[in-house]
């Protein structure tokens, strides 16, 4: 066979190949779609490396052994690079996979979010309208703190730090939202009544909390507060229920399954999940620390800044990493 002759049979198998990969230089944080098969790209690329032996073994021209070796070496690194950068892993799974988790357990997240906001709301209209109330849940050392905190003469907004002590405000932070979102989750394993015990009891408590000092005429400083941080904080806290809710879910209707597999396959899906409620919380403490603490910001800028961060969480829970809906399926 003549290198003319070679090439013309072997080139549309070449061709197709050059364009896949180049194909995955352009969308490679994609998932590659119906046409743009990536699959594709192994059979390919050892067809490809055998014209490449038989170019060399026949001594075909130096610009037909270049072309296939440029080919073999591009394939060989999609094939064999390392697959475990970071920044790619962590691209697709805040883009993709977190979201997806959150839509596919959503009828559990969506109870998590009923136990959390509904105490919440019923209790900080009974005790705005009966303060006393607020004295079954805090003892009164703890509520005179609250009100230090608070109060719209003091110093600093939240807790006490001195001057340069935002981060380790930071810090505190983390642990007290880590340490709360994981009562609510770990605590799932009592056959999900955990769950719910932690997500309506801080319900109650939050609730409590801000009825009694919107009546007491602190809402400028309260509210202010914690309208930044809350979209991140209070999600992640429904979030980590709805985890609870999966273990506990797994263990009283395990399926075909044993209980113990049941719940092994539910943990591990619920701790993927919370991989991305650590983010969350972390986001934050970082607001809580660094912003809602702030005395020179405005009000009315705090309430805006609130009103984004809320609309983007509710729109990256329910929108983030759906596929683009098209007419192709109509056509077809």
């Amino acid at each position: 066979m003549t290198p003319i002759e070679f090439e013309r049979r072997y080139a549309p198998t070449w061709d197709r190949l050059d364009a896949l990969l180049g194909w995955l230089d352009v969308k490679k944080a994609r998932l590659p779609d119906q046409h743009w098969n990536a699959e594709s790209i192994p059979p390919l690329y050892r067809e490809v490396c055998h014209h490449l032996a038989l170019a060399r073994d026949r001594g075909y021209p130096a610009y037909l052994v270049t072309r296939l070796n440029g080919l073999v070496q591009r394939a060989h690194q999609v094939l064999y690079r390392p697959r475990t950068r970071f920044w790619t892993l962590a691209w697709r799974y805040f883009s993709l996979e977190f979201p997806a988790l959150l839509r596919a357990n959503r009828g559990l997240m969506l109870i998590a979010a009923a136990a959390f906001a509904l105490p919440l709301v019923v209790m900080g209209l009974l005790v705005y309208f009966l303060p006393e109330l607020i004295y079954s849940l805090m003892p009164p050392e703890a509520v005179a703190q609250m009100e230090r905190m608070y109060n719209p003469s003091g110093s600093v907004i939240g807790r006490e730090r001195a001057g340069d002590s935002d981060f380790l405000m930071f810090g505190h932070y983390i642990r007290n939202n880590i340490g709360v979102s994981f009562q609510c989750f770990a605590s799932g394993l009592l056959f999900g009544v955990g769950s719910l015990f932690y997500l309506i009891l801080n319900g109650l408590m939050i609730g409590a909390l801000s009825g009694y000092l919107t009546q007491l005429g602190y809402s400028e400083t309260f509210w202010s507060f914690v309208c930044g941080h809350g979209s991140f904080e209070l999600t992640a806290i429904a979030i980590s229920g709805g985890c609870g809710l999966k273990l506990g879910f797994a263990l009283l209707a395990p399926g075909p399954l044993t209980r113990r597999a049941a719940l092994v396959a539910a943990a591990r899906e619920a701790a993927r999940i919370m991989y991305g409620v650590v983010v969350m919380l972390v986001i934050a403490a970082f607001i809580e620390a660094f912003w809602s603490s702030s005395r020179w910001i405005p009000n009315e800028v705090k309430y805006g800044v609130a009103a984004l961060l809320w609309t983007l969480v509710i729109y990256y829970c329910v929108h983030q990493g759906k596929p683009a809906r098209t007419g192709r399926g109509r056509d077809e």
